[in-house]
């Protein structure tokens, strides 16, 4: 037994600096985050909450009407899709393959946030635990520099876990709010151009 539990112990202490390592990554990676997180939000704060204030209040009945406050020069996911849309002669199929390709993009653009809301408390909890180990070790044997050392290293491993996981949280609540509105515009779109295919026949 005392075997088995001294491979254990070799394990989990091995796998404190992989832990740290990708705390640190995932850290980065969380900033990098907020710094994509306000350029999008001041995209979608011209495009998408415009749109969507345009369908609210005065809602365009043709796709000539849409066009017309559809942004020209705007690249955004939903300006995109919406101007595919409007193009498209592909027949109900088509909208709905388009619809499906921007839920599958906007996934994309939500997986990194999701991640880090994940990622986070589980390395955070790992390398909270992985010293803990050694700092009992250290009590028993009344090495405290021993024991203060792994502790600080747990509480870091910690608070560093909960920041990654709440950038990661923050930011997707926020993108699925944003996602949302945008389907809801595309799906406009798809009853515009579906409203106007039958008025031709």
């Amino acid at each position: 037994m005392n075997i088995v539990s001294n491979i254990l112990y070799w394990i989990s202490t091995g796998l404190l600096v992989p832990v740290i390592v990708l705390l640190i990554f995932f850290f980065i990676r969380a900033l990098i985050l907020i710094g994509a997180f306000f350029g999008q939000y001041m995209q979608a704060k011209n495009t998408s909450a415009h749109l969507y204030s345009s369908l609210t209040v005065n809602a365009p009945v043709s796709k000539e009407e849409f066009e017309s406050i559809l942004p020209e020069e705007d690249n955004s996911l939903v300006c995109a899709y919406a101007r595919k849309m409007l193009k498209s002669d592909g027949g109900k199929a088509r909208i709905e393959l388009l619809l499906s390709e921007y839920e599958i993009a906007a996934d994309k653009n939500v997986a990194t946030s999701k991640m880090l809301t994940k990622m986070g408390p589980i390395l955070g909890l790992m390398g909270t635990l992985i010293p803990m180990g050694p700092a009992l070790v250290g009590l028993a044997t009344g090495d405290i520099a021993s024991m203060a050392y792994n502790m600080q290293v747990a509480f870091a491993t910690t608070v560093v876990g909960l920041v990654v996981s709440a950038v990661g949280f923050i930011t997707q609540t926020v993108k699925e709010r944003w996602a949302a509105k945008d389907i809801a515009i595309l799906e406009f779109v798809a009853d515009l151009v579906e409203s106007d295919k039958e008025e031709g026949v």
